[in-house]
C-alpha cells in the first residue's frame, strides 16, 4: 500500500466534499432559465407537455410546475450522447406529428386523455427507438421531479442534516 497516494486521494476527496454545498447551492429553477437549450422552441413546447403529461398538476404541484421540463432540457444537453439527444428530438417530432395526423391539433394543445394516449404509443411499440424515448423520458421526469427542491422540502420533508446536536448535555450516569 502506498500511503503517499492515499493521503493525496483522501486530501483530494475532502476538498471535493467541501466544495460540493456551495457548488450545489445554484441549482433553482432560476438557473435553469439561463441555459442555452439545444431544444428549438416547438421541442420544448412538447417536451413540457410530455413532463406534464408523465405528473400532472391535479391538486398538488406537478412535474412541469416544478421545472422538471428545463432540468431534462439541460440534462440532455450536458449528460447525454449525441445519439440519445438525437432520438430524443426526434421522438418529440414523432409525437407531434402523431398528434398532428390523427387529431388535426399540436400535442401541447391535445387534452390530457389524448397526450397520454398518444405517448403510450410509445410504451408499447414494436420500435425500439420510440420505447427507448419513451423509458427515457419517463423514468427522468420522475427522477427530477422527486429530487426537486419543492418536493424534497414540502412533501419529503428533506433535512440536510437530521436532527440536532446538543453539544452540553448533562448526563446522569
Amino acid at each position: 500500500m502506498n500511503r503517499r497516494n492515499t493521503i493525496k486521494h483522501l486530501f483530494a476527496a475532502s476538498g471535493a466534499l467541501t466544495a460540493l454545498p456551495s457548488w450545489a447551492r445554484g441549482w433553482t429553477a432560476s438557473s435553469f432559465k439561463t441555459f442555452r437549450s439545444s431544444f428549438n422552441k416547438a421541442e420544448q413546447e412538447i417536451l413540457s407537455a410530455v413532463v406534464d403529461t408523465i405528473i400532472p398538476a391535479g391538486n398538488a404541484i406537478g412535474a412541469k410546475s416544478v421545472g422538471v421540463d428545463l432540468f431534462l432540457q439541460k440534462l440532455f444537453d450536458r449528460c447525454y450522447e449525441k445519439e440519445v439527444q438525437d432520438n430524443v428530438k426526434k421522438q418529440l417530432q414523432a409525437l407531434e406529428s402523431k398528434a398532428q395526423a390523427g387529431h388535426q391539433t399540436s400535442y401541447a394543445a391535445c387534452p390530457s386523455a389524448l397526450r397520454e394516449q398518444l405517448l403510450l404509443q410509445f410504451a408499447s411499440s414494436e420500435i425500439k427507438e420510440e420505447k427507448d424515448f419513451f423509458t427515457l423520458i419517463k423514468s427522468e421526469t420522475i427522477r427530477g421531479f422527486n429530487t426537486s427542491e419543492q418536493v424534497m422540502v414540502q412533501y419529503l420533508k428533506y433535512k440536510v442534516a437530521p436532527g440536532h446536536y446538543y453539544g452540553c448535555v448533562d448526563v446522569n450516569a
